[in-house]
């Protein structure tokens, strides 16, 4: 019997509201990317979310007129068997988690924010024993798929995949360098092919290092564009606090619009204070997005993602993660910037540790390009935040609430242990019933 042609890949946390620009990705690739089965999958509490895109997905995919076969199950298990690529995007504790992650930190007059500080680090520790698990099965059902991974914080569980996991095929994505590239290109007026960033840090703390149009180097020319107000690069998550033109050229380095987070705590405290009062944080924003966003995805004539999507924060995302399955399938050797293990690509990071680094993207998966040092201007506070990663990831694998409150403090946007141990104790108490780990059942 033949091997069925073609490729499988399996989504986990299928009924995002995301789903339908991933679907719209694979779509626009098919000729390239014969996606035979695009299994969409989920849990209980999402099964109604997971029909109404599973539907949305298979409209789009007839409206195609593409033989791509659209499978709805809450039986991850029986997905994984077979599978070519699994991309994983999921949210353990559902928007109302994400909630807590925000306003419990802000009650304590510190950032809240799903992929930094207090927040960041909750939802690691709720996520990564699931990613784990799903890492594992994996390893049983298709070990030589590619594991995938969009689910935030991206370089946290990363770091934990490739340190934890015995499955090793594991690659994470973001979009935010796909923006920040297309972003310098508009202000360029170039052509996003005619344009390179050598990206290098780690997820949500990348760097541009150098910026060139056709090999030549306009780094210094792209800072003092940035510089300017109305340049300022920015995600609708984050507010564009403007950046200090003089502090930006002294750098000399394009920083990522999560940099704010560090170099501008007060601006976006006060920015988080003011939403947290008039109860609209970017969790409460996105909560209601997304309830509108279904309403949509309901209407039996809708057969297109809708482009009130991108309001959502995730615009790129379908490019970052269908650009490194094609070019995964394809040999293309391509340049993407990508979430893997250092392997001596950024000098000072453990070769095992997860980073954010342009690679050369194979048949055999990403090839980190050698960086070496950072500058010593951001090297500091990467190293700080890589501890604050691995001392987070160890605390979700083993449950130790001495790690947990380790990782809290050392954290740069949590100013003392004072504060670290309150927020620490009463976000531990909220998240409970996500969090086994730490609450051992007594015999």
């Amino acid at each position: 019997m033949n091997p069925p042609t073609g490729v499988k890949i399996v989504t986990i946390g299928g009924g995002s509201s995301y789903t339908p620009e991933f679907v719209e990705g694979l779509i626009k690739r098919y000729d390239e990317l014969p996606v035979r089965e695009l299994w969409l999958v989920d849990i209980e509490e999402g099964r109604e979310k997971l029909e109404i895109v599973g539907k949305l997905a298979q409209r789009m995919v007839k409206r195609a007129g593409i033989p791509m076969k659209v499978c709805l199950t809450l039986n991850r298990k029986e997905a994984l068997v077979g599978a070519d690529f699994v991309t994983t995007q999921i949210r353990v504790g559902l928007l109302d988690a994400r909630i807590k992650d925000e306003r419990i930190p802000l009650k304590h007059g510190i950032i809240g924010q799903e992929t930094n500080g207090a927040g960041g680090l909750f939802k690691g520790l709720r996520t990564i024993p699931v990613l784990l698990e799903i890492a594992e099965e994996m390893q049983e059902l298709c070990p030589d798929a590619w594991l995938i991974n969009f689910t935030n914080p991206a370089g946290m569980v990363t770091e934990a995949l490739l340190r934890y996991s015995s499955h090793k095929k594991i690659v994470g994505v973001c979009n935010l360098p796909v923006h920040m590239k297309i972003s310098i290109a508009k202000l360029l007026g170039v052509q996003l092919e005619e344009l390179q960033i050598d990206f290098a840090g780690l997820n949500h703390l990348v760097h541009g290092l150098n910026v060139y149009v056709d090999g030549k180097n306009v780094t210094h020319h792209v800072i003092d564009l940035l510089s300017r107000p109305e340049n300022q690069v920015t995600m609708r998550n984050i507010a564009p606090v403007p950046w200090q033109p003089d502090f930006l050229k002294a750098l000399g380095i394009l920083l990522c619009p999560y940099h704010r987070y560090y170099f501008k705590t007060k601006e976006i405290l006060e920015e988080e204070l003011e939403a947290f009062k008039k109860g609209t944080t970017r969790a409460e924003v996105v909560k209601r997005l997304e309830a509108d966003l279904f309403e949509l995805y309901k209407n039996p004539e809708l057969d297109i993602k809708p482009p009130q999507l991108e309001k959502r924060g995730g615009a790129y995302y379908s490019d970052a993660a269908c650009n490194l399955i094609s070019s995964i399938y394809n040999d293309k050797q391509d340049i993407q910037t990508l979430n893997v293990q250092n392997q001596g690509a950024i000098t000072g990071i453990p070769d095992e540790s997860a980073v954010e680094v342009n690679c050369i993207v194979t048949k055999d998966g990403p090839k980190p390009i050698p960086v070496g040092e950072l500058p010593v201007e951001v090297n500091g506070l990467v190293q700080q935040i890589k501890s604050f990663e691995r001392i987070a990831s160890e605390a979700a694998v083993t449950g130790s609430y001495e790690k947990a409150l380790l990782a809290m403090t050392i954290n740069p946007l949590v100013p003392s242990d004072e504060i670290a141990k309150k927020v620490l104790d009463e976000m531990l108490e909220a998240h409970k019933e996500y969090l086994p780990q730490f609450f051992p059942k007594k015999v």
